[in-house]
Parts: structure tokens; sequence; C-alpha cells
């Protein structure tokens, strides 16, 4: 986060609230008439945002779909996963088996498969 943003934060931010994560949420102090609400994120990761490692809740709230923002304590329903992040480029995204990382090589066909052939 660059020198900036913190002043700016600083001199028009109110906190909202923080997630999981620790990344901080903030609505401007002033409201334009007619205008929505600005508000914005501040990631914990110094020097990496990455906007996949915001919650749901939040980015309903940060574009303007939930009116309140979400509460620390908030109950997810029993359905919900927690969430993560995009894993993608590092090294704990997903790697099928047969993957050049995961070893190269395949589990053996099992015989079970039979091509589909056209009837002439």
């Amino acid at each position: 986060m660059s020198i900036g943003t913190r002043l700016y934060t600083w001199l028009h931010g109110e906190l909202v609230g923080t997630d999981q994560f620790g990344n901080r949420y903030y609505r401007g102090r002033s409201r334009i008439m007619g205008r929505s609400e600005r508000r914005w994120v501040l990631y914990k990761a110094a020097g990496h945002p990455e906007a996949s490692a915001v919650p749901a809740e939040w980015h309903r709230w940060l574009h303007g779909t939930q009116v309140e923002s979400p509460k620390s304590g908030e109950m997810r329903r029993s359905w919900q996963k927690p969430h993560l992040p995009n894993l993608t480029g590092t090294e704990a995204a997903y790697r099928p088996p047969g993957h050049t990382l995961q070893g190269g090589r395949r589990a053996a066909a099992t015989g079970d498969y039979e091509p589909w052939q056209p009837t002439p």
C-alpha cells in the first residue's frame, strides 16, 4: 500500500471492520449528494494486494449489495465452506494426478473403457 493510500485513508476513511485474514475495510467520512458511499479495503499482505482474499460477505458490502457491514461474529450457514483465496500459481494450487509437477504419471486405464464406434 502506498503512502498516498495511507494518507487518504487516514484523512478521509472510517474503519468499518476487519475480516479473518486481517484485511481492513473503510468507508468515506463524507458523502456527496446523489452518489453512493465510497468503500475500500486495505489488504494485510504487504505489497501483494489480492482481490480473491476478500470473503463473500465483505465483497457484498464493498460493492453496495449489502447496506450494513458484516459483523465479526456473524453466523455462517452449515453448508458454507470457509473462504479460501485463489491459490493458482502457488505451491498449494490443485494439481491433478498426471500433472508434470506431480510426477507426470497417470493411472493406467482399467480396461472397462470401450470407445464409441460409429455404425456404418
